[in-house]
């Protein structure tokens, strides 16, 4: 069992990678595509946008599939098509080739997570949906400065380590994930897109956009954030990236844990809470590289303590509808992640580069307001699997 769930894990990776990587390489796509910089970015506001509109499409349109089909399928289409970013001639089939790879990461991820689910029993999936979620972790950890590292001459060679992920995990998924379990008998259309007019669930995904809106506001500027503590210095930014990096891991796994013993209201809501405090403070802890490290350490380790409890709380909402609340999950995920660019870039021209972390503070607050409002507590039966049981309320 643990095999598969790292195996999907090992997808994830490849995909978290490819999200994330290019930030590390549009210096080098700029010069040699002969585009800018901020052109070359919209290779990650493309990539973002396309999974986050098309994650819940494609749930609804492989509803019937098998979910080996689906996932094998996925894979082959985000492997292929960044075999394809590799080879692009210009920008504009650059572009191109990153839709396509978003179809396949959109269509595999809310998958994976899923079939996580569906592989343990009730009372520990929140350690299920943790080791997939590990994968994307871990690619800020490792895949991310690996892949940095591998095209710091040629971009292309970073995009063809993302192949090589993609190619191994469809191996093995091929391989060792035969026999999952069959999916829920598919109900009509109308039923399936149904979840979207409640406002539970509507609650639930609203929460999941402003938790990542509020966590990449400040990732995507952390060079600015950190700057006081680096001056400049590369290899001091790449100590705190790394201690980001492990600590993230370390929240991701300790967050399945805590949701499946606590459940995600109380994972949500502390962890957001911590969160929001440590960004409150970022202006002050980053003015010396030891407090800037408690930082690194702190904001990752609640932040994907969150990120865990966000798609555990919409599974327990309608369990055989999984695939379809897990994609509207990871669609606020992306829409969260594109539209933090610019908040961040706003952030900055208003509070300036020391004190724009403040809108991290704010929008978290936010979230775990929204949070507080929409969920409340269960009366906790007797059994050990309702132990991450809890009830949505309208807000």
């Amino acid at each position: 069992m643990r095999l598969r769930l790292l195996l999907l894990a090992l997808g994830t990776f490849a995909v978290g990678t490819d999200g994330m990587v290019i930030a590390g390489i549009l210096p080098l796509v700029s010069d040699d595509l002969d585009v800018s910089v901020s052109a070359a970015g919209q290779m990650i506001t493309v990539f973002a946008l396309a999974y986050a509109v098309l994650a819940p499409v494609l749930a609804t349109a492989t509803a019937k599939w098998s979910r080996l089909h689906t996932l094998l399928t996925a894979l082959a289409v985000f492997t292929a098509a960044n075999a394809l970013s590799a080879l692009a001639p210009d920008f504009g089939l650059l572009l191109a080739t990153r839709v396509l790879a978003a179809v396949g990461a959109a269509l595999y991820t809310p998958t994976a997570n899923a079939v996580a689910t569906a592989l343990v029993p009730p009372e520990r999936r929140g350690r299920a949906i943790a080791t997939v979620m590990g994968g994307l972790t871990v690619a800020t950890a490792l895949g991310v400065p690996l892949g940095t590292w591998i095209g710091r001459t040629d971009w292309r060679l970073t995009m063809w380590l993302v192949t090589a992920l993609g190619a191994a995990a469809f191996a093995g998924v091929g391989l060792m994930l035969r026999g999952l379990p069959a999916p829920q008998p598919s109900p009509g259309l109308r039923a399936r897109l149904a979840p979207l007019t409640n406002t539970r669930v509507l609650g639930a995904t609203a929460t999941t956009f402003l938790v990542f809106l509020a966590a990449q506001t400040v990732f995507i500027y952390y060079t600015v954030a950190a700057a006081p503590a680096t001056h400049g210095d590369q290899s001091r930014l790449t100590l705190l990236l790394l201690v980001s990096g492990v600590f993230s891991v370390a929240g991701s796994s300790l967050g399945g844990r805590v949701v499946d013993r606590w459940g995600p209201r109380v994972v949500i809501l502390t962890a957001g809470t911590v969160s929001a405090a440590v960004s409150l403070a970022l202006p002050w802890l980053m003015q010396s590289m030891t407090t800037a490290l408690i930082a690194s350490a702190l904001n990752p380790l609640a932040g994907w303590a969150v990120a865990v409890a966000l798609p555990a709380r919409l599974v327990s909402l309608d369990p055989p509808s999984a695939p379809l609340l897990l994609s509207l999950n990871s669609s606020a995920l992306y829409l969260g992640v594109a539209a933090a660019g610019g908040t961040g870039s706003a952030a900055i021209a208003v509070l300036g580069e020391r004190l724009f972390p403040f809108t991290s503070t704010a929008l978290m607050l936010c979230a775990v307001a929204l949070a507080a409002a929409t969920t409340r507590r269960a009366v906790a039966p007797s059994t050990r699997g309702a132990r991450s049981a809890f009830v949505l309320t309208k807000s």
